[in-house]
């Protein structure tokens, strides 16, 4: 799957629970965007991702509702309503409000 927006993302699907419970743990730089079942208040965490990533909370038509920049063991609590959460540990210039494309 890539995303397009100015430049070319590799994007790696995460639909099943456990692969989303797992996410960027332990794992090399990579992108993901999690597809979740219907949209719901989202609660992440950083524990055990060495690098600093942006999250992007999506609608259900891709449109950016929030963006966080994201640092290593770092808590979000604060939860989002979203039915697509990207996050990308490439630079990137993707702002809230903008609509995103898949491919």
């Amino acid at each position: 799957m890539q995303l397009i927006h100015n430049q070319t993302y590799g994007i790696r699907p995460c639909k099943s629970s456990l692969s989303q419970f797992i996410g960027l743990m332990f794992k090399s730089r990579q992108n993901l965007l999690f597809i979740l079942k219907k949209e719901k208040i989202i609660n992440l965490h950083m524990l055990f991702v060495f690098y600093p990533i942006d999250i992007f909370f999506l609608d259900n038509k891709f449109q950016v509702i929030k963006k966080i920049r994201a640092k290593p063991f770092q808590l979000f609590l604060n939860g989002v309503k979203a039915k697509y959460i990207l996050e990308l540990s490439e630079k990137n210039n993707i702002k809230e409000k903008e609509y995103l494309k898949f491919c």
